[in-house]
């Protein structure tokens, strides 16, 4: 017998509204950026996102290259789509993306309307389904004309295979332009995926957070645990099996100074007297506002996924709370 989803899985659940649109996402949703690739233990993937599911999270956020290799994430989970999930597919928002490099030669990365619409072909076939929930644009293209690129998306949902156009890495005066073009087309934008966490605040410098609540665009944060920094992972020094050891592609050693250490000590301190670990707190703190739709975490366990569930009863924080991370950071 296969996979039975957990009757009670909704019931623990936030669900919030993606900008002004009819879209409900899970407060936090699951992303297969690491641990699905082709290195990875399979067994340990249907288990991640068997408890992802049972504990309410509908969304899993892919891209066309998440792996290693390129790909190999998307086909891992088509697997277990397929093989064990496939009678919740209607209860799940799957999302992928293209944009950023997948194969040489001159359409595999960019913009061009020749690479998404190929991309999106390429990544449905390797989750063998008929189409995504929300298809992305994985980040801006200063060489390719917006019109075409929004026009890519447009075709994408109005040719069946995504139900949602989504962007992802763009800044607030792109994303304006971005939304106007998508209005004019009556093409269905609901959201803009971006980098933010207590340590990368780059959406709230240029107003981009502001734009969104304001002009109706729901907004997913990414790295919300600055690769690590914000969990008790770092907060001894840099341990010989972590990620930054072992690969250091995101996060290397010279990103983990003294004085970053000392602020993730004065965090993690704020965050137990808060009664959360440093990463509940990190993510808490995304989406303290309502400003943040939903939070992606990464999870190489299923355990990690369940303690990063209970942030959802926790997001309210006090203004002396607020003040003081401002302080530690260095944040004005």
């Amino acid at each position: 017998m296969g996979y039975k989803a957990s009757e009670t899985r909704y019931d623990n659940m936030k669900y919030f509204r993606s900008g002004k649109s009819g879209l409900l996402l899970p407060g936090v949703s699951l992303g297969l950026w690491h641990n699905f690739g082709s290195n990875d233990n399979y067994e340990n993937m249907k288990a991640m996102c068997f408890t992802a599911f049972d504990t309410g999270i509908t969304h899993f956020d892919l891209a066309n290259n998440y792996g290693p290799v390129q790909g190999s994430a998307e086909q891992n989970f088509g697997k277990i789509l397929n093989e064990e999930m496939c009678s919740y597919r209607d209860d799940l928002i799957i999302s992928t993306k293209a944009g950023y490099f997948m194969n040489a030669g001159p359409y595999g990365d960019w913009g061009s309307r020749k690479y998404l619409l190929s991309s999106l072909d390429q990544s449905l076939k390797r989750m063998d389904i008929d189409y995504v929930d929300i298809f992305y644009h994985h980040r801006m293209d200063p060489n390719t004309p917006l019109e075409e690129t929004m026009g890519a998306l447009d075709s994408a949902v109005k040719s069946g295979k995504a139900l949602y156009a989504g962007i992802s890495n763009y800044d607030r005066e792109t994303t304006m332009k971005a939304m106007e073009i998508l209005k004019d087309l009556k093409c269905p934008f609901v959201i803009n995926q971006v980098k933010y966490s207590i340590y990368e605040r780059k959406i709230e410098v240029d107003k981009l957070k502001e734009f969104a609540v304001e002009n109706g665009c729901g907004l997913i944060a990414f790295s919300p645990l600055a690769q690590g920094l914000l969990t008790d992972k770092y907060l001894s020094g840099i341990p010989e099996d972590s990620r930054v050891k072992t690969s250091g592609r995101f996060l290397n050693e010279s990103s983990i100074t003294p004085e970053k250490i000392e602020m993730s000590r004065a965090l993690n301190k704020l965050a137990n007297d808060r009664g959360q670990t440093l990463a509940q707190m990190a993510l808490s703190w995304v989406l303290r506002d309502g400003a943040v739709t939903s939070v992606l975490i990464g999870a190489s366990k299923p355990e990690q996924i369940i303690e990063n569930i209970g942030i959802l009863n926790h997001i309210e924080f006090s203004e002396n709370e607020l003040r003081e991370i401002d302080k530690i950071t260095g944040w004005n």
